[in-house]
């Protein structure tokens, strides 16, 4: 089961962070088709934040179609967004990059500015690649 964190100070929605966290979840691979989130009441004990705003990350999850809430049993996992399992090679090397970068001194700011500028670099939003195709025509 996942359990939520929310930062208050990160300039997020509270809602939203708990869509992400799911999100992220799903693609790795820890919650699966059919696993169980937990009740509003268990985020709202656990997180100390509205049950509405539960409610509404839930009800955003059931619009894009990766949870299901069935009446008096909960919400459920419908479809997953995973590719990559959470124990994979790959989890393993970003794990050891980020000791080393944590170990030469790094904050968590630091590590996340260089890691976004790399996921830019090899991974350009869709209307970057927009613009950068126009002048092919």
């Amino acid at each position: 089961m996942v359990e939520y964190r929310i930062d208050r100070r990160s300039g997020v929605a509270t809602y939203v962070q708990i869509v992400q966290q799911t999100k992220q979840a799903l693609r790795l691979g820890l919650l699966e088709p059919g696993d169980k989130l937990p009740t509003a009441r268990e985020v709202v004990e656990a997180t100390a934040i509205n049950p509405n705003t539960v409610l509404k990350a839930y009800r955003e999850l059931e619009r894009e179609g990766l949870v299901e809430a069935r009446r008096g049993l909960g919400t459920f996992v419908r479809r997953t967004l995973g590719t990559q399992p959470a124990d994979s090679p790959l989890r393993a090397e970003l794990d050891a990059w980020a000791q080393r970068a944590r170990a030469g001194g790094l904050d968590r700011e630091d590590v996340d500015a260089l890691f976004s500028s790399v996921l830019d670099q090899h991974f350009p939003k869709t209307d970057e690649l927009f613009h950068e195709h126009e002048g092919d025509q």
